[in-house]
This record gives C-alpha cells, sequence and structure tokens, in this order.
C-alpha cells in the first residue's frame, strides 16, 4: 500500500483524517510519541525519546502557541573480530508540535529527561469556568 493511499484510506473516519492533517501523522516515521497528562495546575508532556543525549540531542521551544519538540538520534555500533570489522550506524530526526492551553505561560515551562522519557511541565492558569445556562428552544410552525 502506497503512502498516499494509507493515509486517505477510506476506512478511516473524516475525524481521522482531519486529525492527520492538522495534527501531523503521530506514526509516522519521524514522529515522537507522547503522552498529554493534566497534573493540577499544569499540563505535562511525556515523550518517548530513546538512546539520546538529552544536552546535545533534544530542542524544546515554543512558537505561536505551540511547543516543538525535536530529537536527533545517532547511534554507531562496531565489531573488531579477528578475521573483519564490521560497523552499523542508525541516525535520525524527529519532531511533534503540540499545542498549548490558553493561557499557557511559556516562561515557565520546565523539562526533564530520565530513562529514555522526556518530561516537560507547562503551567497552566486555572480556567474560568463559564457559567451554564440551558438556552430554550421554541417551535415555530
Amino acid at each position: 500500500m502506497s503512502e498516499l493511499t494509507r493515509w486517505f484510506d477510506a476506512r478511516r473516519s473524516p475525524f481521522d483524517l482531519l486529525e492527520r492533517l492538522f495534527d501531523g501523522d503521530r506514526d509516522a516515521p519521524g514522529a515522537i510519541r507522547v503522552e498529554e497528562v493534566v497534573d493540577g495546575d499544569s499540563l505535562l508532556v511525556r515523550a518517548e525519546l530513546p538512546g539520546v543525549d538529552p544536552e546535545k540531542d533534544v530542542d524544546i521551544s515554543v512558537r505561536n502557541g505551540s511547543l516543538l519538540i525535536s530529537a536527533q538520534r545517532q547511534e554507531r555500533k562496531e565489531e573488531k573480530e579477528k578475521g573483519g570489522y564490521r560497523s552499523e550506524f542508525r541516525y535520525g530526526s524527529f519532531s511533534r508540535t503540540l499545542p498549548l492551553p490558553e493561557g499557557a505561560t511559556e516562561q515557565d515551562i520546565q523539562a526533564t529527561y530520565t530513562d529514555g522519557v522526556l518530561e516537560v511541565r507547562v503551567p497552566v492558569p486555572e480556567q474560568k469556568q463559564s457559567e451554564h445556562r440551558k438556552i430554550e428552544v421554541k417551535r415555530t410552525g
């Protein structure tokens, strides 16, 4: 199945297609898998990034109300034996853009990295609860 056919597969719901268009294909080879959780007064984003050096290979930025997480991975494996030499390497770039909640404060965003998982904590101010009001529907004709 071609990539284009997979993207526009008729078995997908229209909502799935819209989500892919606006959020990107989460299962694409260059996408970072994330989990978003509201934890108290913060949005907690956990991203799977095994095998990277967070100080050199990870970039986190905020642009136009979105959180952009990007990373690069370069892994090299060498085996030297008596009769030969074998070298293998893997590399790639990964990124994910997530919309930030309204009122999120960019200055207080914090990130930590432990055991291959990047955690980004975004403070979010308490949202005012809108007053619930029922609207009466009037029948005409």
